[in-house]
């Protein structure tokens, strides 16, 4: 392992800490202790076989997040996966485990794709995208799984009209996706699903090398070649993989997640359903009071680091806990309520500095329409079995529900989507 210091204290607890099971929208309660003292916690022991430091106060988590001597070089969420291997080698491509100038290489590349106006170029497609499926929704005669049945597939189809993969391949990415972000797979299971999608984006990229379409990858190339900066299809097929995971994990989750809570507070629900122009402060506070990344962003120490109010030495593990800083009271008032009408933008859900996410354009616009659509169209929208039956994703990277069965009133849908 890389903590190549060899006074590194023994750890006294293991990582990750638990959840609160009173309220399955908190980040565990350990973090509000932390922030209540020095922002930094004693070394815990991780899955991956290495000991790390917690920073959990939100301005401690900017500041580790833009340290450059705090390398990303290990996957985000290596450190809550068992047996992960922190130290391997960075495949060409993987733009979320690279520094410095490679790195801002891809993400020049990549950052036309996602501009204010090419996102909202897409959002009658996405509108639209929203509509269909909540008067396909309208049109079933019983309880219909939110999550399955509106939450996965838009940000699915959104992020397949982007990328120029046939939404009809989904079955070959969504299932094995979900795997991959696991933390607790069997290792052959999870290696099976890698190679699986591996191939499938690898074939498609390979033929848009060959004849590149108007879609992200295809416009990528293009792009990429004539600037003297033409991408290998390794590099092509793991921008890809990456592009078309994040694209539609986190937004589904976020979709089926904040309808729950939302049913569960039932005053600003209904706030959002009398102003529909409240969507856009209320996609940001939901991603505040959420923070779907929940294990937090893993950093390896290159020299010796100020965090907080210690010393991170060089060879030291660092996790930034999102979740946290999105709960800090000292930048968010009462930040365990969700109040809809707060300008929560300073939000660290996408995370924060040159890794903070490039498609996050992309994901509000989807959250905006969905937030503006679905809760006035169907007004009476209810849980359809008891809150205490709802199972959360608690060993996923990207947390979640795992279904969200609901009905409405037969009378419901009488206005048509616009």
């Amino acid at each position: 392992m890389s903590e190549t210091t060899t006074d590194i204290p023994a750890a006294v607890g293991s990582f990750p800490v638990t959840r609160d099971g009173t309220c399955p929208f908190d980040p565990p309660a350990e973090y509000a202790e932390l922030r209540s003292h020095d922002g930094t916690m004693d070394l815990l022991s991780c899955p991956a076989g290495i000991n790390v430091q917690v920073v959990s106060k939100y301005d401690d988590v900017r500041s580790a997040l833009i340290d450059p001597t705090l390398s990303s070089h290990a996957a985000p969420s290596t450190h809550v996966v068992a047996g992960g291997d922190v130290d391997r080698p960075v495949v060409p491509g993987s733009i979320l485990r690279m520094d410095g100038a490679e790195h801002a290489r891809l993400r020049r590349l990549l950052t036309p794709e996602f501009t204010v106006k090419r996102v909202e170029a897409m959002r009658p497609y996405i509108r639209r995208l929203v509509d269909e499926h909540i008067d396909g929704m309208l049109a079933s005669t019983g309880p219909v799984d939110l999550y399955h049945d509106f939450a996965l597939p838009i940000p699915s189809m959104v992020i397949c009209e982007l990328l120029g993969v046939a939404y009809a391949d989904r079955d070959r990415f969504q299932q094995q996706t979900g795997v991959m972000l696991s933390v607790d797979r069997d290792p052959a299971e999870l290696e099976q699903a890698n190679a699986e999608v591996m191939r499938f984006m690898e074939q498609l990229v390979v033929a848009k090398a060959a004849e590149p379409t108007d879609d992200l990858l295809g416009r990528l190339i293009v792009r990429a070649r004539k600037t003297g900066q033409e991408l290998s299809i390794e590099e092509l097929t793991t921008l890809g993989i990456s592009l078309l995971v994040a694209g539609h994990e986190t937004t589904a989750n976020m979709i089926g997640l904040s309808t729950l809570a939302l049913l569960r507070r039932p005053d600003q629900l209904e706030a959002l359903r009398a102003d529909p122009g409240l969507a856009g402060t209320a996609v940001n506070e939901m991603l505040r009071y959420i923070s779907p990344v929940q294990f937090g962003l893993l950093r390896h120490a290159t020299e010796d680091a100020q965090v907080g109010e210690g010393t991170l030495r060089a060879g030291e593990w660092l996790v930034a806990a999102l979740a946290s800083g999105n709960r800090d009271e000292s930048v968010f008032p009462d930040p365990d309520r969700i109040d809809l009408r707060r300008h929560a933008t300073a939000h660290l859900a996408f995370g924060y500095g040159i890794h903070q996410c490039l498609g996050q354009q992309l994901a509000r616009v989807e959250l905006q329409e969905v937030f503006a659509r679905l809760y006035r169209r169907i007004p009476t929208l209810r849980l359809a079995v008891p809150f205490e039956d709802i199972q959360f994703k608690d060993n996923a990277l990207v947390y979640g529900v795992r279904a969200l069965p609901v009905a409405w009133d037969k009378s419901d849908g009488a206005e048509a989507g616009e």
